[in-house]
């Protein structure tokens, strides 16, 4: 059991919350929402009994656990390598482990008790009902769920980042089984390949998960309740994150009439108070009007989401028609090799979303790219480009004397104070927070500052490594809005996949240590990595039938040796699908070119402001999504057909 009663919460002379009330629910995954400040984390450490509310109170039952994922959970040191941390999540049944050795001991001794002979069978038994035996293989596959490998399980806590301890710390935190689960930014810790792993995970567990998250996507795929915090209240929506908005703009507007009736009739009321409260014949009915406007219960105007500031990023010029060209790229560090041989070529215009697990070496990549990093091979920068590259080692740029206004300033980006001030505040930065110094800053802030001083440098080419971190949900709204509208060229590292999905029209994925690249969405890759993935499942069980038939002599082979004429014309077919799938990629791009001028049209004033023209405009777009879809499609389908006849 557990429910808030009438919670109020009061920070630094501030109310958060006032009156919230909910019952729990077990097997509930509730996604826990609000702008930056409204106090989230706040009513986790309530939750979790770190933080009493400063009314009403929270009942739970006095047998449920409470597990709470933060990130003061850093403080934790131990020299212990990481597979006996995550161990310890089994302290109850290690403790009775090492009760049935020290009577196994006495046993061998030579003791003849029968009472010890029942004591061991009862508490043997206890353990391996418990699951004691398994305790290895469990921690095991929870770390290689988290991206660990085996070698790395066996490595001392200390050696770690602060993003892999807190995935130490994760995988202890879930073998432990709580009964409510409370994780606060958990995906901000983890790559891909863990977040859908840990969504899996998630979807499987019994007890009440309440998550805070700026990832839309990782809450959209867990949550089926929505709790947002809002002008100091509790508001419940019975669905997904896309449920909430949709059921969000309803409520707003129906609260928008509710208000907005209910000021008229107010000023009416006001009005003839006003004309008559001096009337003797009238007076007795405006006290009485006057008591009634005393005693209604007022309706709040309903709270804006989003930004008004519209931020947009300049260019001082084009870059050349190439921005970026890698060939024959080797990275290796000591004995473990990142790159081999590796090409790829960054083309004006391109939007890329550079993917893949942690460790396969995409910040490496980023960096070769910016020309941080030593390499073999070449990485040659085209014609007038001008990079712009944002990564958590630019913090250490950062004036510390300077306060936040002063270090926007620096930028040279022409920006009055007034603008500098608009751009701070889609960075969650508002009213006197940009005369703060650099120096008093979090680690977050001072990314959110060296992220809005690179968006507005000017740089016609923007290398962004994880810049969604520290924004919350309506920030990266108003980055991917300028994203959209920005007309140069980008290449972006990030593990937000509704982000990703939003801003990118190319993925670059790392393989077998080659650069490879995938011409679409984040969406479209993953499902053609699905088919992928199919088809390869499909091969290996064919093969392995293959293996086990007696009938079947050349199975020994994967393929029946082909005479000249055969091979003569598989040649031809694999020749005809190359140039299918060229032609193909070849349509695709130009028409996300054509998609970008769409785009770019969209946004101009005399579009917006005419009906006709942006509905015009709008058809144009919607034809365009659809050929690329339908290209695509069929562009997926011949390297499909590709890949069949070159195994």
């Amino acid at each position: 059991m557990l429910n808030l009663e009438n919670i109020g919460i009061e920070f630094s002379g501030r109310w958060l919350l006032q009156e919230a009330s909910y019952q729990f629910t077990p097997g509930e995954r509730i996604g826990l929402i609000g702008r930056n400040g409204t106090g989230k984390s706040t009513l986790l450490k309530v939750i979790s009994g770190q933080m009493l509310p400063t009314e009403g109170r929270v009942n739970k039952s006095s047998d449920m656990k409470i597990a709470f994922f933060n990130q003061d959970l850093l403080s934790f040191e131990t020299d212990d390598i990481i597979f006996e941390v995550v161990r310890q999540a089994f302290l109850p049944l290690l403790k009775l482990n090492e009760e049935v050795d020290t009577l196994l001991h006495r046993v061998e001794a030579g003791e003849t008790d029968p009472a010890i002979w029942d004591d061991l069978a009862q508490k043997q038994a206890a353990f391996e009902t418990r699951g004691g035996n398994r305790i290895d293989a469990m921690v095991g596959e929870m770390l290689s769920g988290l991206g660990f490998s085996k070698e790395e399980q066996h490595q001392p806590y200390q050696t770690f980042s602060g993003g892999w301890r807190m995935r130490v710390l994760l995988a202890k935190m879930l073998l432990e089984e709580p009964g409510v689960l409370l994780l606060d930014e958990p995906t901000n810790h983890l790559d891909l390949p863990s977040i859908q792993w840990l969504e899996n995970y998630l979807k499987n567990f019994r007890g009440i998960t309440i998550i805070v998250s700026h990832d839309r996507f990782f809450i959209d795929r867990i949550a089926d309740r929505i709790l947002e915090i809002s002008l100091k209240q509790l508001n419940e929506y019975a669905g997904n994150y896309s449920y909430y908005l949709e059921e969000k703009a309803i409520r707003y507007e129906q609260q928008q009439r509710s208000y907005e009736n209910q000021q008229k009739y107010i000023e009416q009321q006001e009005r003839f108070i006003t004309r008559f409260k001096a009337k003797a014949t009238k007076a007795k009915q405006a006290q009485s009007k006057m008591k009634q406007l005393e005693k209604i219960d007022r309706i709040e105007a309903p709270e804006e989401e989003g930004f008004k500031f519209n931020l947009r990023f300049q260019m001082s010029q084009k870059s050349g028609k190439e921005v970026i060209r890698l060939r024959h790229v080797n990275k290796a560090y000591g004995n473990k090799h990142i790159l081999a041989d590796s090409e790829g070529t960054i083309m004006r215009g391109d939007k890329i979303a550079l993917i893949g697990a942690n460790g396969l070496g995409k910040s490496t990549l980023l960096r070769i790219v910016a020309g941080t990093e030593p390499h073999e091979g070449t990485c040659e920068e085209g014609h007038n480009v001008i990079p712009a590259f944002f990564a958590q080692h630019q913090l250490e740029s950062l004036d510390l004397k300077s306060n936040i206004l002063e270090e926007m300033a620096t930028s040279g980006s022409g920006h009055t104070e007034q603008e500098l001030r608009g751009i701070l505040g889609c960075f969650m930065f508002s009213g006197e927070d940009v005369d703060k110094k650099i120096q008093v800053l979090s680690g977050g802030e001072r990314s959110r500052v060296a992220m809005a001083k690179t968006l507005i440098s000017h740089a016609n080419f923007l290398l962004l490594d994880e810049p969604t971190n520290h924004l919350d949900i309506p920030s990266i709204q108003v980055l991917i809005q300028a994203l959209n509208a920005y007309e140069g060229t980008y290449i972006i590292v990030s593990h937000d996949r509704w982000f990703l999905q939003q801003v990118a029209n190319k993925i670059w994925f790392i393989e077998d240590k080659k650069l490879k690249e995938y011409p679409g969405t984040y969406e479209e890759f993953e499902l053609w990595m699905e088919k992928r993935e199919e088809r390869s499942e499909k091969r290996d069980a064919g093969s392995e039938k293959r293996e086990v038939t007696p009938e079947a002599p050349e199975a020994k082979s994967q393929k029946p040796e082909l005479d000249y004429k055969e091979r003569k014309q598989l040649q031809n077919r694999i020749k005809k699908l190359k140039r299918e799938v060229e032609q193909f990629e070849e349509k695709i791009e130009k028409l996300e070119a054509e998609k970008e001028a769409a785009i770019m049209e969209l946004a101009k004033p005399e579009v917006a402001s005419d009906y006709s023209k942006l509905s015009e405009a709008q058809q144009v777009l919607e034809k365009l999504d659809e050929q690329i879809l339908n290209f695509t499609a069929q562009w997926e389908e011949a390297l499909m057909a590709l890949e069949e006849e070159e195994v």
